[in-house]
């Protein structure tokens, strides 16, 4: 998470306090695991699910904000693939 914020083109579409509250419950959970290298694995799970749920509604709002510019949709200039008379043509032999 943390070399995505560091992104260019990801880090300079996140606002600068969306960008520091990532930042800090990065920290956070760092500073937790080297406090806490004994604990049991549901313990880390349940550290993981806590910094997730700070990270990924920062990161969907900033794709839903970004629209278009994220790529993704169809080009208005392109016709559309598929559809009757397309791809080749195939000839039966006896």
């Amino acid at each position: 998470m943390r070399n995505t914020i560091k992104d260019e083109k990801i880090g300079s579409k996140l606002a600068t306090d969306d960008k520091k509250k990532i930042e800090d419950a990065i920290d956070q959970a760092i500073q937790w695991l080297e406090n806490n290298q004994l604990a049991e694995a549901d313990e880390f799970e349940d550290k993981m699910k806590e910094l997730e749920n700070i990270c990924n509604p920062i990161i969907a709002k900033m794709y839903q904000g970004a629209g278009d510019d994220m790529g993704g949709g169809m080009d208005q200039d392109v016709p559309p693939s598929g559809g009757s008379g397309a791809g080749p043509k195939i000839e039966e032999v006896d």
